[in-house]
């Protein structure tokens, strides 16, 4: 079990052991591999706290209610309370921890100093350049992923590994690739090999549900015999296995990972592709933060005094405030109302973003000021109108023709015919896959439900969308910001499409601490009252 319980703290990191739990009363999961959610089961009664694609899976495939999973936000800092009267808070910032997918880093400040928990990561110098980072804080405590922590192991790079996996089936273009993985990682690297080889990647339909999520390339399939490269279980790749499936056709399987495994058939390939920082990159990653102390996640396997010439000097056991020792020594059973609405209540502490003029005086404004406005708009939704607009069948044959030929010989797999997005345009003209779920988790700062989705991905500047339907693509038949009503009507002129509504929205409108599913509804409650007023004008001047 790679839990932490951070000494003279309530917090909790990975651990879901309430009975050994003891003061810890604020609970964090890094990410949703099962060697850190030993114990987190669907029983789970106490606010958790995760990244929004770790909320996601949290209440898929474990069952725990939404009622206690807390989605943050991923690079942003939060607010927490630290007792039950308000007065100790710390701040938490998400820093993604380039593991897997929803894998996050997280950092800690408050009464008890600065305290980094890695949790599994893969470290590359761009973390360094994290804001929450690079202004120079004393990280007092790293809690350190120390999985590959051993001087004689000499790992490559992600990419380098990758490329060795590419050699290795161009070495072998007849044969069949079995891939093995454990549930959650490397999808990335899956979407790599199907555009390399032109093939589609066969997947379990759990998989597919996670890829889908994560707005992929469209490469992937449930049909068994649609490509040639197929991800499986790790656990399925053993001497049996390979003598089963050469009998049907020749096959190799690739078991991209760092640890030393026994190859039980000559066609059962290790290559060091590994999530986990190997031994020099942890070295750089140390002597950059100079910690005080660093406290290895992974037991068993001690830093021992490897990082000792890059250490700050250690600072004094702090002193835990009398709230917070309250708090501490309170029933472990489920936290109370008043503190469950200071969770709610407490706001980031900075405000993001430019600040224009609000509703009330932008209601003020000169005529002359509103006519200029309005014909920049309408110059604007011209522009959108005169882009070409492409059907997105024609965009996936584009990237990936040898595949989507197919479809006029009826052989089209069935990730085919799944819905599995929808390509829009930005109001800047930039194309993107849209992708979408149903799951809702409480956002910490409004206490409204938050989404995982839709998440926004770059298709790339070689391919143009726009166009009309493409608007109504992104607006969909029945959404409420379809202009239905006559008082919409009176704004047509004005605002053409949710992607000028998205650019007339006056910034400090938005609340901070917004996801994309709230920022959603804050556009429309803004332009349901533009309406509202358009409409009330109207009616006087009738």
């Amino acid at each position: 079990m790679n839990g932490v319980l951070i000494p003279h703290t309530p917090i909790a990191v990975d651990f879901w052991s309430l009975r050994r739990a003891g003061s810890a009363r604020l609970f964090f999961l890094t990410h949703m591999h099962s060697d850190h959610t030993v114990g987190l089961t669907s029983t789970w009664t106490r606010p958790l706290y995760c990244s929004p694609i770790t909320a996601y899976l949290l209440h898929r495939h474990l069952q725990v209610s939404k009622q206690w999973i807390r989605a943050l936000e991923v690079g942003e800092s939060h607010v927490l309370p630290l007792d039950e009267v308000g007065r100790e808070t710390m701040t938490v910032t998400l820093l993604d921890a380039n593991h897997c997918p929803g894998s996050v880093m997280f950092l800690f400040e408050g009464y008890f100093g600065t305290i980094l928990y890695t949790g599994d990561f893969r470290y590359t110098p761009s973390m360094l350049k994290e804001p929450a980072l690079r202004l120079g804080k004393q990280i007092h405590t790293l809690y350190l992923d120390n999985t590959n922590y051993n001087p004689d192991l000499v790992l490559p790079s992600r990419e380098e590994a990758a490329r060795q996996i590419v050699e290795l089936i161009r070495k072998h273009p007849q044969h069949n690739v079995k891939i093995g993985l454990y549930s959650l990682g490397k999808e990335s690297l899956l979407e790599r090999l199907a555009l390399e080889f032109q093939t589609w990647v066969v997947l379990s339909p759990r998989r597919l549900e996670l890829v889908q999520l994560l707005g992929l390339a469209d490469v992937f399939t449930v049909e068994e015999k649609a490509g040639r490269i197929h991800a499986v279980d790790h656990m399925e790749i053993c001497h049996s296995a390979m003598l089963r499936w050469n009998q049907t056709h020749p096959t190799i399987a690739i078991l991209p990972t760092s640890r030393k495994i026994y190859r039980s058939h000559p066609d059962i390939h290790v290559i060091p592709y590994s999530d986990h920082s190997s031994y020099s990159e942890l070295r750089v990653f140390v002597a950059a933060l100079k910690p005080c102390q660093v406290v290895p996640i992974v037991r068993r396997q001690p830093c021992r005094d490897y990082f000792q010439d890059s250490l700050s000097p250690r600072l004094s056991v702090p002193l835990i405030p009398d709230s917070v020792q309250q708090y501490m020594s309170s029933s472990s059973r489920n936290p109370s109302f008043l503190w469950l609405f200071l969770e709610r209540k407490l706001k980031r502490l900075r405000t993001q973003g430019v600040v224009f003029e609000s509703l009330e005086e932008d209601a003020d404004h000169s005529q002359a000021d509103r006519d200029s406005k309005k014909t920049k708009n309408e110059n604007l939704a011209g522009e959108l109108e005169k882009q070409p607009s492409r059907h997105p069948l024609q965009i996936k044959k584009q990237s990936f023709p040898d595949v989507c030929s197919r479809e006029g010989e009826g052989a089209v797999p069935s990730s085919e015919s799944q819905k599995m997005m929808t390509i829009v345009t930005t109001p800047s003209g930039f194309p993107v896959h849209l992708r979408s779920t149903n799951e809702k988790f409480p956002s910490l700062e409004t206490g409204e439900e938050i989404g995982v989705g839709p998440y926004l991905v770059p298709m790339g500047d070689s391919v143009a969308l726009g166009g009309t339907e493409n608007q109504r693509a992104w607006m969909g038949q029945d959404s409420p910001l379809s202009p239905s009503s006559e008082a919409a009507h009176l704004l047509a002129s004005e605002f053409r499409g949710l992607a000028l509504k998205y650019l007339l929205t006056p910034v400090n409108f938005i609340q901070t601490g917004f996801s994309s599913r709230v920022f959603d509804q804050q556009v429309e409650k803004y332009h349901k009252l533009l309406t509202l007023k358009c409409s009330e004008k109207s009616y006087r001047n009738f």
